[in-house]
């Protein structure tokens, strides 16, 4: 385990850290998860193993300090930055699930010099609407924060079921729901207009079940990558490990072409 200060308080971001070749991968996890739950089986898969790999957890969550007094803004997530800069990283091919895709797109953004790589897993681009009784982002952003903090907590809990909970109890309650909300609200440009006017190499991968990606044809022109992934729901990592690392793979071979 590694760690770097990212606040001006002294909050750390913690990673688990497999030693191997340089350009080094980074592995981030999304809401209410942590990377070495998520990451760990696909990160020495044969067909990804052997690189400098860093499996991350965001401020707030898993291994990471879950400071109370940070505003946890998808922008602010990218204090990101600073544990990389702080381990070295630059160049990097970050593979970020859902919301640390999010985060993955504004650090691309913001520190070009620490990404070389995007492969984004079933990420979020747009904005969404809060939706009460749901177990996601958009349900956790139904509430405020002091109805969330006062027992709503307790209703996502038992909405997101046992295997997401175990990862998501990990994570600080003012962390997770603002989280969520700054995950629905997105940023401006949003987190697809930003994605589109990136320059390095990108594939977001989503499942085949959940049919075409909205907006396709302008990511494809805008040079990203979309391709599906048979055999999975949401967390494709977990779901189908094999067809992920595949897909992963291919990505990051074509990369190494160019």
């Amino acid at each position: 385990m590694r760690n770097a200060a990212v606040t001006p308080e002294g909050g750390q971001i913690r990673w688990v850290e497999l030693p191997g070749q340089e350009p080094s991968r980074v592995y981030v996890h999304g809401l209410g998860a942590t990377s070495p739950a998520y990451f760990a089986e696909v990160a020495v898969h044969p067909l990804l193993a052997g690189r400098r790999s860093l499996l991350i957890d965001l401020l707030g969550h898993g291994i990471s300090d879950r400071p109370t007094d940070f505003d946890y803004t998808l922008e602010s997530h990218a204090a990101l930055a600073a544990a990389l800069t702080s381990a070295g990283v630059t160049g990097a091919e970050l593979i970020a699930h859902s919301m640390g895709g999010s985060v993955a797109i504004v650090l691309a953004a913001r520190h070009p010099q620490l990404v070389s790589r995007l492969v984004l897993v079933d990420a979020n681009l747009d904005p969404i609407p809060p939706a009460p009784g749901s177990a996601g982002s958009s349900g956790i952003a139904a509430y405020s924060e002091e109805e969330f903090l006062a027992g709503g907590w307790e209703e996502i809990r038992d909405r997101a079921g046992s295997h997401w909970w175990s990862t998501m109890r990990l994570a600080g309650r003012e962390a997770l729901h603002r989280s969520a909300v700054h995950l629905t609200r997105g940023t401006a440009p949003t987190m697809r207009e930003l994605l589109l006017d990136l320059k390095i190499p990108r594939t977001y991968l989503l499942p085949e079940a959940d049919g075409p990606l909205p907006g396709t044809n302008t990511l494809t022109e805008a040079g990203v990558a979309v391709v599906s992934v048979p055999d999975c729901g949401h967390n494709i990592m977990l779901d189908n490990p094999e067809g992920f690392a595949r897909a992963t793979a291919a990505a990051l071979s074509d990369h190494d072409q160019q």
